[in-house]
């Protein structure tokens, strides 16, 4: 028989449902945030190498997050949308192909960290030193990164049935071990070894193998729509559900990877005219990464209650879910574009800055979190069209707004009016994403929305 009057995200209220799915959401993105912040600060007091070397990791650490999280929004879509429909037995389906996707994915990766991390930072840097540090660092976070991976196939499982408050348990849990291991590895405190950077790897891979085995466990035992077991059957692909995961799944990897190229075009653009300049983009997105984060965790909690409805049918609340979505996420910018205007100096002097990096810097911050409204709108866009299944408007948009709008803005800026002006790339670049996005979801209402 079909049930379908038992999942709260169809029948709770929609201001409410909101509300209570991004919180932890949000909670836990502001946690992770935080940690990767005091994870740099700790590195560096151990020595300027050694956060080098942690650097020139992070586009790897980027792309491993961006296979797991981009997979993750084609499986909560797909799943949110087969319980919508009451079919069960294909949400189980999806849900053991999600697990062995994540299992081939952390394989994939723990080959690269034994077979490529040297060649990889042989290729980035001439430093012996930083080499040496990188090779540590980066085997042990790839080579153990299923912690990573499966922590998110598993939170995504329990997303889509609305049980985000345990996400925020085990995201948090990981987030605090990180932060504890930390310093007591790396300097060998309370009897430990000093351990270095291995001890920053150890303790980032320690967080997340503690917080995938906690997002099990709570599957096992709190998410009765959708039972998960390890066995023979997780290992038996169903190619359909795999190819309708990756229909939404690769537009979203190919966008969470585009950051990455995004920021080292800009680099390379920078540091022609300024090294200070390349440090303040980097405090720049340091910084938004706190105004952003409670956006990313918005959508993540509207992503299932939009595509739960859209299998269900209900024109409604699929509405509701963007509108209030949207404006909560305006509220959230116009707040955090008035603290970089009134505290732009006190901001940048958080990462103790030299006068030149200050004079660069407060009116950089200033400039660049004009873009903040407009990216309300952008990423509220882009969680629609990936809720409603059509990944490829959102790669579409991502890709304007990332890479062929900003770069070129970039690059022409400081060419015609210095660098200066650089920072205008940013807001421009959201302003002609936000046009393009309202064409979009015109086109996606008519297509998916209006005649349900």
């Amino acid at each position: 028989m079909i049930e379908k009057k038992e999942n709260r995200m169809g029948v709770m209220p929609v201001g409410k449902l909101l509300f209570s799915m991004s919180t932890p959401m949000v909670i836990s993105f502001l946690v992770q945030s935080l940690y990767n912040i005091v994870d740099s600060i700790f590195v560096a007091r151990y020595s300027s190498d050694a956060l080098a070397a942690v650097s020139l990791a992070y586009p790897i650490q980027i792309f491993m997050i961006a296979v797991s999280v981009g997979t993750g929004v084609g499986i909560n879509a797909l799943l949110s949308r087969t319980l919508g429909e009451g079919n069960k037995e294909k949400a189980k389906k999806t849900a053991d192909s999600a697990i062995l996707l994540g299992v081939l994915a952390s394989i994939g990766f723990a080959i690269f960290g034994s077979v490529a991390t040297k060649l990889f930072f042989d290729s980035q840097t001439s430093n012996e030193s930083i080499r040496k540090l990188g090779y540590s660092y980066l085997s042990i976070v790839t080579i153990f990164s299923f912690g990573l991976i499966l922590e998110v196939t598993f939170e995504r499982i329990l997303q889509s049935t609305g049980k985000t408050i345990y996400n925020m348990i085990t995201q948090g849990v990981g987030a605090i071990i990180n932060i504890i291991l930390d310093p007591i590895l790396i300097f060998g405190l309370l009897g430990a070894p000093k351990l270095g950077i291995a001890g920053a790897a150890i303790a980032t891979v320690s967080g997340q193998i503690v917080a995938m085995t906690l997002s099990f466990i709570f599957n096992v035992k709190y998410n009765e729509e959708v039972n998960i077991s390890f066995g023979k059957h997780i290992f038996k692909p169903d190619l359909a559900i795999i190819k309708e995961i990756y229909r939404v799944g690769v537009p979203s990897i190919a966008m969470q990877s585009m950051s990455t190229l995004m920021i080292l075009g800009l680099n390379k653009i920078l540091v022609r005219y300024s090294d200070m300049a390349v440090n303040v983009l980097g405090i720049y997105y340091k910084l938004q990464s706190f105004v952003f984060m409670p956006i990313f965790g918005l959508n993540n909690g509207m992503t299932p209650i939009v595509a739960y409805n859209y299998g269900a049918k209900n024109k409604k609340r699929i509405m509701k879910a963007i509108k209030y979505s949207f404006l909560t996420s305006v509220f959230i910018m116009v707040i955090g574009t008035a603290v970089f205007w009134i505290f732009p100096k006190e901001l940048m002097l958080l990462f103790s800055p030299n006068e030149e990096m200050l004079r660069l810097g407060i009116p950089a911050l200033k400039i660049c979190s004009l873009c903040f409204i407009l990216a309300a709108f952008d990423v509220i866009a882009i969680a629609t069209f990936q809720s409603l299944g059509n990944g490829m408007y959102a790669l579409y948009a991502s890709f304007l707004r990332q890479l062929i709008l900003i770069l070129p803005f970039a690059f022409v800026l400081t060419k015609v009016f210095g660098l200066e002006a650089v920072w205008f790339a940013i807001p421009l670049a959201e302003l002609g994403c936000a046009f393009f996005d309202i064409f979009l979801m015109k086109k996606i209402y008519e297509k998916k929305v209006a005649n349900l």
